[in-house]
């Protein structure tokens, strides 16, 4: 029996922003894995590109924009991180199917967390869309902890968190498979979000029946 699920937020409550670098890319006519690359680095790892400084705290928004565009220049493609930003948000829209599927998991007396990979400076926009204290006995946010998946430390982190000291009775969805397989990896339940999260979500109430 499940105790906890453990959410991402991007890509799982808002659009991917994986699957908005993939429009950006078809837009301008630039592969989507080299787009990714320069904004976001190799999301399979924890490194020291500018983007995973930011999400650990250790680098501010204007020193990663500058970062990042060098980055661009070297790979001869103009990339403005603000721009991309803004486009990677999307509108909002919250998938209101996954904030049901929290409640039915609280419901059943389960625990639920966020562990987001963020930027200090995206964190009071973030928990501005979604009813933090009500959905979540426990947030983990890479800029806060210091620490952003797919480093082991950031689930263990939150399984300490919310009191679980098998991973097994655990359940963790995420839009991106490397944050995915490193979660299955410690012997957590892995959900891969698709774009169309109807799956994941009849996956995880498979799970907590």
């Amino acid at each position: 029996m499940l105790e906890a699920v453990i959410y991402d937020f991007g890509g799982v409550f808002i659009a991917s922003p994986f699957a908005a670098v993939r429009r950006i890319a078809a837009e301008r006519g630039v592969a989507d894995d080299v787009l990714t690359g320069i904004v976001f680095g190799s999301y399979d790892d924890d490194t020291d590109h500018p983007w995973h400084q930011a999400e650990r705290g250790e680098l501010d928004i204007m020193a990663t924009r500058e970062a990042i565009a060098a980055l661009g220049v070297e790979q001869g493609h103009d990339v403005d991180l603000f721009t991309m930003l803004r486009d990677l948000g999307g509108d909002g829209t919250i998938n209101e199917a996954m904030v049901e599927s929290v409640r039915r998991a609280r419901s059943r007396g389960v625990r639920t967390a966020m562990l987001t990979n963020n930027i200090a400076e995206g964190r009071d926009l973030w928990r501005r869309l979604l009813p933090i204290d009500e959905l979540f006995d426990v947030v983990v946010d890479s800029s806060e902890v210091g620490i952003r998946k797919p480093d082991p430390r950031v689930y263990q982190h939150t399984l300490d968190a919310l009191g679980v000291t098998e991973p097994g009775r655990a359940a963790f969805l995420d839009d991106y498979p490397g944050n995915v397989v490193a979660a299955s990896a410690m012997g957590i339940i892995g959900i891969l979000v698709d774009e169309d999260p109807t799956p994941a979500i009849a996956r995880l109430d498979e799970l907590l029946v």
